[in-house]
């Protein structure tokens, strides 16, 4: 019991967003009457809600140097995603080109944004909120006013496409039935080689009960899930791409040099510098990323919704910035996961179309979200209070 306690106090903040966003399900299943977890509503909610958790994740890394966030990420996919409708409907640029050039611009972007944070000292939130207003000024510039639209099917794919499937057995998508035992086996193989480093270095770990809980429940949920979608259309092309940034950027965070470099950094930017680590040369790179993250979000986004308009990317960086703290980032930098704020996210995501799916209106929605967001944060400063009074 004594362990249990010591290793739920130290995963807090992780542990009450996970319980959190099961409530939540839970509840909107009910109310909906089982329209929530339908089949074609998980595919739904993973669709609608992928270019959040792409920018979420580059979002994370902001705000975990010292607190620092990036405005402009809305704007920017709104302008990439004008950029690639114009290289693929007025230009005719085959679309694979297209989307490396696309790509390349939110690097550039990043560029520039990291320049004059990083190098000129102008504070993030001055930065960005100048990008913000250029590139939503550009946008409008492009397209005119107007809309361009549709694309062609290859664009589209890569938001509201599917996984062709192997094989199909009365209605049950083989490849998504594969695709949740191999995520199983590998997550077991993970959780049981942490395990083993941990009592290597004489870490203290959770009783075998609690660990093969976790083990067990996790296992239940991903299969779970696979499952669900295999009685659908099998796997959407962009959960493919959401998981591989999250496997990605979890590796680079958790088990990398630059990782260790960047919660060093959020963690105390002095003691950091003193210790050797380029702060300048990290700032950078993380603006360099959001960029490159944004960008992709806006190809995402206007694959999915086969146009690019003016007003696209309107109010993206406030549901990447709730994503993060709703997941567990600290206010303060440092303090923070990848899978915290995918989990973050999803609670949105679900949270919007649950609500959506009752009827309840977009004013309403907006208030509850930002109930939400106050609530998680508060939770946040909470804590903190309560380990330096412990």
């Amino acid at each position: 019991m004594k362990k249990l306690n010591v290793l739920l106090r130290g995963n807090l903040r992780q542990y009450v967003m996970i319980i959190a966003l099961v409530v939540v399900i839970i509840f909107f299943q009910i109310v909906t009457k089982g329209t929530l977890l339908s089949p074609l509503n998980i595919s739904n909610i993973i669709q609608q809600n992928a270019y959040i958790f792409v920018l979420a994740t580059g979002m994370l890394l902001c705000i975990l140097t010292c607190g620092n966030i990036d405005l402009s990420v809305g704007s920017v996919a709104g302008f990439v995603g004008a950029v690639s409708a114009v290289f693929i409907l007025k230009m005719n640029m085959p679309v694979f080109p297209a989307i490396l050039i696309s790509l390349l611009i939110g690097v550039v972007i990043g560029i520039w944004h990291g320049f004059w944070i990083a190098y000129v000292g102008v504070p993030a939130f001055i930065t960005t909120l100048a990008g913000m207003l250029i590139f939503r000024g550009l946008t409008m510039v492009i397209l005119q006013g107007q809309s361009l639209a549709p694309f062609p099917k290859s664009f589209t794919f890569i938001a509201a496409g599917f996984i062709p499937e192997i094989a199909n057995i009365n209605g049950i998508n083989l490849l998504a039935i594969l695709a949740g035992i191999v995520a199983s086996i590998l997550y077991i193989l993970s959780e049981l080689s942490n395990r083993r480093s941990k009592k290597r270095y004489n870490f203290e770990v959770s009783s075998v009960g609690v660990f093969l809980a976790k083990i067990i429940a996790i296992v239940a949920v991903i299969n779970a899930f696979t499952y669900a979608l295999s009685r659908y259309k099998g796997i959407p092309m962009v959960l493919v791409i959401v998981v591989s940034l999250v496997l990605i950027y979890s590796f680079i965070t958790n088990k990398t040099i630059p990782g260790r470099h960047i919660y060093a950094y959020g963690g105390n930017p002095k003691a950091a510098k003193l210790s050797g680590v380029k702060t300048k040369r990290v700032l950078f790179w993380v603006y360099v990323n959001m960029g490159f993250l944004a960008a992709l979000a806006g190809i995402i986004f206007t694959g999915r919704l086969n146009s690019a308009t003016p007003k696209a990317g309107n109010g993206f960086e406030m549901d990447a910035i709730a994503s993060c703290f709703i997941g567990g980032a600290s206010t303060t930098g440092g303090i923070g996961t990848v899978v915290g704020a995918i989990v973050g996210g999803l609670l949105m995501g679900v949270l919007n179309n649950g609500m959506s799916i009752m009827g309840v209106s977009i004013d309403w929605q907006q208030a509850i979200k930002g109930v939400v967001l106050l609530a998680a944060v508060a939770f946040d400063v909470y804590s903190k209070s309560r380990s330096r009074v412990i």
